[in-house]
């Protein structure tokens, strides 16, 4: 059922993302007085699931849910209909418009899709605001995984800056050290300033770690829930009961007694907590696996959370200034595939992509992670590569610069090319997907 949720929400996104997308070439030829013959929602090699025309516009679904496109006349793209091509020119076809009507036909798609981005931030903005946790809040410090312990962190560090920049949300300070490539963190540590130089070589580490909580917060250990075979539950914890010693150890962290509990397998323990004022011991065995089946209250029990809420009017300074740092983080990403060693291993096709969203539905994510997506199939579509908007963007500008239009057997050649590259990315990203499932 999970997998049916995500899935659902995943076509969802992507059917809103590719209309729009293609809604944004569309307008712009019929601005233009440009013949626009295919409207599609995905792909239709051999066979549509539903098609009618409207005017001089087939519109239609395709069976292929891998985008979807517009089929403008006169124009050299995915159709490859050379057919065309080889009949003089008509005065409704793309070849015929000028340059700069070309250029903004096919821009159209790319700005669309930012536009989308920012106006969901701005809705989500108005309707549910923005609560984050302040980085100054985190009182008790951080929790490290073993490649954050690498780097040079610790558990109980409290998180100052990051290269002498303060981090204002504490859940952006790991995609910060990874976009901005960071070289120092700056934390308190045995209440004292402490600098942690980060070593060559972990942001690569990091890009291809499959865990993005190697940094967490620190929280006290209250116990909030059971397993249904939960040893601690059988022993006699209680929810609400404070872990504070385990045996002649005194701790007062989660963290703390995860580790030390790992030492104990197999043996008998005296667990000491606090409940209702009262010191109570109680006696346990620890299975093998070293865990008792006992979950901790979650952060927002312990800390602080700021909430800003916007109406309509102020979420849209808000909203875009939201897609515009989103828009800078991406390229940022993107960069990092060639400035970080072996990074191409991190990137994911539709198993990722589908996976980041929730295992419910939960409008809130939904719309969060479709307003990123609608920036990433606009930054993507925009790179200089034949076959996609910006490779036409990049041949429109030669042609504007230079007065001179490039051939059509050099655009064919180009577009081939172009297609070679972009099934080659994304059999390397689904390839990568399946690797990781059996890793």
């Amino acid at each position: 059922m999970e997998i049916l949720i995500k899935t659902l929400q995943f076509l969802l996104a992507i059917s809103i993302l590719v209309i729009f997308h293609e809604f944004g070439h569309f307008i712009a030829a019929r601005i233009f007085k440009t013949r626009v013959e295919k409207f599609y929602l995905f792909f239709n090699p051999w066979f549509s699931l539903f098609k009618f025309k409207r005017g001089d516009t087939e519109y239609g679904v395709g069976w292929l849910p891998l985008g979807g496109y517009v089929k403008i006349s006169g124009m050299i793209d995915e159709s490859m209909d050379k057919e065309q091509m080889k009949l003089p020119a008509q005065p409704y076809e793309f070849r015929s418009k000028p340059a700069w009507q070309r250029l903004i036909i096919m821009l159209a798609g790319v700005i669309v899709n930012l536009l989308l981005a920012v106006v969901i931030y701005i809705g989500m903005l108005s309707v549910w605001g923005y609560d984050y946790l302040p980085t100054n809040e985190v009182t008790y410090g951080i929790t490290v995984d073993s490649l954050g312990y690498e780097m040079g962190l610790r558990n109980g560090d409290k998180i100052v800056s990051v290269d002498h920049i303060v981090v204002e949300d504490f859940m952006d300070i790991p995609k910060t050290i990874i976009l901005e490539e960071a070289t120092t963190i700056q934390v308190i540590r045995n209440d004292e300033p402490f600098e942690v130089l980060i070593p060559e070589g972990s942001i690569s580490k990091l890009i291809k770690h499959k865990s993005p909580d190697f940094i967490s917060v620190r929280i006290p250990f209250i116990v909030g829930a059971f397993t249904n075979d939960s040893k601690g539950k059988q022993a006699g914890l209680l929810i609400d009961d404070q872990v504070i010693g385990l045996n002649d150890s005194m701790m007062t962290f989660f963290d703390q007694f995860r580790d030390e509990v790992q030492l104990h397998k197999n043996e008998m323990v005296q667990v000491m907590v606090l409940r209702n004022n009262d010191t109570v011991v109680i006696p346990m065995e620890v299975p093998e696996g070293g865990l008792l089946g006992v979950y901790p209250k979650p952060p927002v029990e312990f800390f602080t959370f700021r909430e800003k809420n916007y109406n309509v009017i102020t979420a849209i300074p808000a909203g875009i200034v939201k897609a515009y740092e989103g828009t800078g983080n991406y390229l940022k990403s993107i960069k990092l595939l060639f400035s970080q060693d072996k990074a191409y291993e991190s990137v994911g096709g539709f198993i990722a992509i589908g996976s980041f969203f929730p295992a419910i539905w939960d409008w809130q994510a939904f719309w969060s992670m479709t307003a990123f997506l609608s920036i990433m199939l606009a930054v993507l579509n925009i790179l200089p590569i034949p076959a996609l908007d910006g490779g036409h963007v990049l041949f429109l500008f030669y042609e504007i610069i230079f007065r001179r239009k490039p051939s059509d057997k050099f655009l064919e050649y180009a577009q081939v090319v172009g297609m070679v590259l972009l099934f080659g990315l994304l059999i390397l990203a689904n390839a990568n997907d399946i690797i990781k499932q059996f890793q």
